[in-house]
């Protein structure tokens, strides 16, 4: 008997995922379908800001792949390198062995990693914010920035510890400055600060508003909630330099922190550079049916992948969950369809159906099927939209939710994640990530 030919998907973020479910409901019993990721788990990362300000338990948004998708092999890993004409993709494991698995049929959906500016000490003291241990650290760090500051002796020092400045007005960095703000103010209730001193927050971007890839409506929605709540916004404006003990703003003035919250977007995961095929800003061009030309057995999706946008002739997709999940789905469609299974292959084509984001509280901004909405209905339709969307969990996800609606919070430290392992300069190799639509989730950190 001749061996299955095998399907190798590098990547089990949204667009890995959907593609790894897509073809183990169609072709496990054709192919041997592997999935090469760093954790056996998919993240749903619109839900990584609820596990920073401690609403939500890091296993509900982790989703056990092995437990999902029956009949796929589940291989631990970083990939290396792929060798695209040996049909190869090497590996290191993670205890650091090298490893190889060749394949007939390619994903490449390594999604997306931090994008860095040349801005002095960001890397040195800036928090990144892109998987489950950067939200776990962030959160026991903040908190200890409150503790400590309960006991500084001196007043200057206790405030710049209260001092909480996130950069980046995009999905990610809204969420977080909303959704800490909230968490801070309430262990300021409960933990004695010196006099006068209290939690504030600064949410920075060089754009003209907040959420400036939404629709005008909803951005002047969460700039009100986020005022409101205490937040200062400071639009147009940015971080010109990051020390220890506080950040050097674009416009002049120093603000003594220590805490710099990194959100100002991602960049293609460098490993498709290494391909040799034609790059569209750093991603590997695709044709529609989301090929490779000049490879047929090799598809590529997400994040890392320029793919033509047939709403909008002459462009590209832009770098979003909304387009990574829908994206999984097709790419894995079509890799069935080279194989003679399931239906003749097709042309990826969207349709925006809306955009949410959790502000915190019952506060939310969503436009779904176009039309904006605030407040508790945006809230509901918000909550409501991540129920529908989360592959498994979702009894777990509305039990917390609905234990922190009658229950204060444990503001404790877990200390699981030292500052060393969670390095701003280092890839987080979890996810793609950006805006979450009411269809599907985002990419870069939206929602």
């Amino acid at each position: 008997m001749s061996r299955r030919p095998r399907i190798v998907i590098v990547g089990a973020g949204f667009a890995g995922y959907r593609a790894a479910r897509t073809l183990a409901r169609l072709a496990r019993d054709r192919a041997e379908i592997v999935v090469l990721n760093p954790t056996d788990y998919f993240l749903y990362l619109p839900l990584l800001p609820q596990v920073a300000a401690g609403i939500l338990e890091p296993r509900r948004i982790a989703v056990p792949l092995s437990g999902e998708l029956r009949g796929v092999r589940v291989v631990l890993g970083i990939a290396d390198h792929v060798d695209l004409d040996r049909q190869a993709v090497h590996y290191t494991d993670p205890e650091g062995a090298g490893g190889g698995l060749g394949f007939e049929r390619l994903v490449l959906s390594v999604g997306s990693v931090n994008k860095l500016l040349p801005v002095p000490g960001v890397a040195e003291h800036a928090h990144g914010f892109r998987g489950l241990p950067e939200a776990l650290y962030l959160r026991d760090h903040v908190i200890r920035q409150i503790e400590l500051a309960a006991v500084a002796g001196d007043p200057g020092l206790a405030a710049a510890r209260c001092t909480f400045v996130v950069v980046g007005a995009g999905y990610t960095g809204t969420e977080v400055a909303a959704q800490l703000r909230m968490l801070t103010v309430d262990l300021a209730r409960r933990i004695r600060l010196p006099h006068g001193v209290r939690p504030r927050w600064l949410l920075l971007d060089t754009a003209p508003r907040v959420l400036p890839g939404m629709d005008e409506k909803l951005s002047r929605t969460a700039d009100r909630v986020l005022r409101r709540r205490g937040v200062e916004v400071r639009t147009g404006t940015s971080v010109k330099e990051a020390a220890r003990d506080g950040v050097l703003l674009s416009d002049g003035e120093f603000v003594a922190s220590r805490t710099l919250v990194w959100c100002v977007g991602v960049r293609p995961d460098p490993l498709v550079e290494g391909t040799g095929r034609p790059l569209e800003q750093g991603r590997l061009i695709v044709d529609p049916y989301l090929q490779v030309p000049g490879c047929p057995d090799v598809f590529a999706c997400g994040d890392a992948a320029a793919v033509p946008d047939l709403v909008r002739p002459g462009a590209f997709t832009p770098m979003t969950a909304q387009h990574a999940w829908r994206q999984g789905r097709v790419a894995g469609e079509n890799v069935a369809a080279s194989l003679g299974v399931g239906r003749r292959r097709r042309p990826y084509r969207h349709r925006d159906l809306g955009f949410v984001v959790d502000l915190g509280g019952v506060q939310a901004a969503a436009d779904p099927l176009g039309v904006p909405l605030s407040g508790l209905p945006a809230g509901l339709v918000t909550r409501g939209y991540h129920l529908a969307a989360m592959p498994s969990g979702r009894v777990r996800v509305a039990a917390d939710w609905l234990l922190d609606a009658v229950l204060p919070r444990q503001g404790v430290q877990l200390g699981l994640v030292r500052s060393w392992s969670v390095p701003l300069d280092t890839a987080s190799p979890e996810l793609p990530a950006a805006p979450r639509s009411v269809t599907d989730t985002p990419s870069e950190g939206a929602s």
